[in-house]
């Protein structure tokens, strides 16, 4: 019987068989990364910081464990009986003999979990003043680049795009898209939102979501999503609900509005109102311009009169200052030229005592080589050479017939 056993298969022990199973789950994309919806059951929180539950659904169970390191991120807990969506990845406990579901996140879904849960949020946000209106951002009246987050498919873009085209057609938009409902929705808009702050010359940014249930705006109540609307460097306007919704996104947004097209009108100037309002005010300053050209027109005449009178006081007063300064300049220019002229009178004859023209005009000569150098001894001079010879007046070229270094003396 056991030779049998061992033909039919390798004969394992209990821990490389459950290593084998583990292998299998572990190495499915699919099991690594699980999103799972069911209800809350044996909630236990254990001193350590762990947190054990039993996920149930109608006709399956599974265990599932959420590590302290998770758990410290959870701010709204379930409780027994809630339905819960956990995300997380599936693996062996070798231990136990079992699988389950190692959650990395838990998010009550459920309608009393959901509002228990969103209030408390909102308290512990509120308590930190992301919702202090003081905080609030001013948006820009006219602004030159609007970034909107959206779906690229959705109702949503058409309207602001729509709204925009009429208000304000010259206003650049950079749509940055984004999935707005479902599990990925809010690390999708974070994520958006980040993109937007580092874009160039983007004023302000519009979230928008278009039609749906109400459910369907709990991305927009997650914390992640709060944080990054409310830590965003640009002014966020949101536009994710109806008249009768609100989401904590509202509440730490810079403005809120009801709908898209609402968002859009908040955002977007109306082209039409500033220029009824620049003509207004064109014609309240030509009106202006008008009165005051009126009252101030005589005002002027008569300073006009006064300041020709002082002014030809002044200038009969200056006229006979000028002309004793006048007077007074030629003297002294006269006798500056006087002095002047003496002393260029000696430098002159000082410079043609040393200039080498007089020693030329007396008879003497430059005595040039081919080169150009001055010769100052026949050593340096042989029969056939050329040289160049200046005199007072005009230069001659000329031959050596012979060279004596020590020729007589004048």
């Amino acid at each position: 019987m056991s030779e049998g056993i061992r033909a039919a298969s390798k004969i394992q022990t209990v821990d490389e068989l459950s290593n084998s199973i583990r292998g299998v789950i572990t190495s499915s994309p699919v099991l690594r990364n699980v999103s799972v919806r069911g209800e809350i059951q044996n909630f236990k929180r254990h001193g350590s910081g762990h947190v054990y539950f039993t996920l149930a659904g109608r006709e399956s169970k599974i265990s599932a464990v959420l590590f302290r390191s998770h758990a410290s991120g959870i701010l709204a807990w379930p409780e027994e009986g809630d339905e819960a969506l956990v995300t997380g990845s599936v693996d062996v406990y070798p231990k136990a003999g079992a699988y389950q579901l190692y959650a990395a996140r838990v998010l009550p879904i459920g309608l009393g979990a959901q509002r228990r849960a969103r209030d408390e949020l909102r308290a512990a946000l509120d308590k930190e003043g992301l919702f202090d209106a003081r905080h609030k951002r001013p948006l820009p009246k006219y602004p030159a680049k609007v970034a909107v987050i959206t779906s690229p498919t959705g109702a949503a873009i058409r309207d602001i795009l729509e709204v925009s085209s009429k208000r304000a057609p010259f206003i650049d938009i950079v749509i940055i898209p984004a999935t707005v409902q479902g599990i990925d929705a809010p690390i999708q808009v974070v994520s958006a939102l980040a993109s937007a702050g580092a874009i160039s010359g983007v004023d302000c940014v519009i979230v928008a979501r278009g039609g749906g249930a109400k459910d369907d705006l709990s991305p927009f109540d997650d914390e992640r999503l709060v944080r990054a609307v409310r830590n965003c460097p640009l002014p966020v306007v949101t536009g994710v609900g109806h008249q009768i919704d609100s989401s904590l996104a509202d509440l730490a947004a810079d403005a809120a509005l009801p709908t898209p097209s609402a968002a859009a009108e908040k955002v977007f100037p109306d082209s039409g109102d500033l220029l009824r309002s620049l003509e207004g005010c064109l014609d309240m300053l030509r009106s202006h311009a008008a009165r005051r050209f009126e009252q101030s027109g005589s005002a002027l005449d008569r300073k006009r009169d006064r300041l020709f009178a002082a002014a030809g006081r002044a200038v009969s007063d200056k006229a006979k200052f000028i002309d004793g300064a006048e007077r007074e300049i030629a003297r002294a220019i006269t006798g500056i030229i006087e002095k002047n002229e003496a002393a260029v009178s000696r430098s002159a004859m000082a410079l043609d005592a040393l200039s080498p023209l007089a020693v030329l005009a007396r008879g003497y000569s430059i005595c040039r080589d081919e080169l150009g150098q001055v010769l100052k001894s026949a050593n340096t001079l042989e029969p056939g050479s050329r040289i160049s010879i200046r005199f007072h007046e005009g230069t001659a070229e000329a031959d050596i017939v012979s060279a004596s270094p020590r020729g007589s003396s004048f």
